[in-house]
């Protein structure tokens, strides 16, 4: 059996994480890793205590809302979001982390991941979020698309 590189590795645990996800249109999962140790973990999914989109429907589809659009009317968090909100709660520092995650972030998600201090983001699908293409570009940060 060959041993997996690291990214592999970690975008198979982003998967799996992902399949918590309780968004109607879109799994995502998302891992924050420093020094190759997973830091924190976090899925797409409505905030603690309140009923999921899966149970209750998707106020974005409903209102037939295009993906990369009115990021502001969702009742759930991206993946993104939930992994650097986790690492405050438990008092994990991220700075200078990789964030792993199975779709390009949101311009929402990549202000905060400027702003949490991450380093670099590894991401294997697509999202159709301009502004986010171009704060990616226009930042500091390493992006780098995961193929494999």
């Amino acid at each position: 059996m060959k041993r997996p590189d690291w990214d592999s590795y970690f975008m198979k645990i982003t998967r799996d994480v992902s399949e918590r996800a309780t968004c109607v249109k879109r799994q995502v999962g998302a891992i924050i890793v420093k020094d190759n140790r997973i830091l924190s973990s976090g899925y797409n999914g409505s905030p603690k205590g309140f009923k999921h989109c899966e149970d209750v429907g998707c106020i974005r589809k409903e209102m037939g809302l295009p993906s990369g659009h009115r990021h502001e009317l969702c009742r759930g968090l991206h993946a993104e979001q939930n992994a650097i909100i986790q690492a405050a709660v438990h008092g994990v520092k991220i700075e200078g982390g990789t964030l792993y995650c199975n779709y390009q972030p949101c311009a929402i998600c990549v202000k905060m991941i400027i702003n949490a201090g991450i380093k670099k983001i590894i991401y294997s699908g697509s999202y159709p979020d301009e502004l986010a293409q171009q704060m990616l570009k226009d930042s500091n940060l390493k992006v780098e698309r995961y193929e494999k």
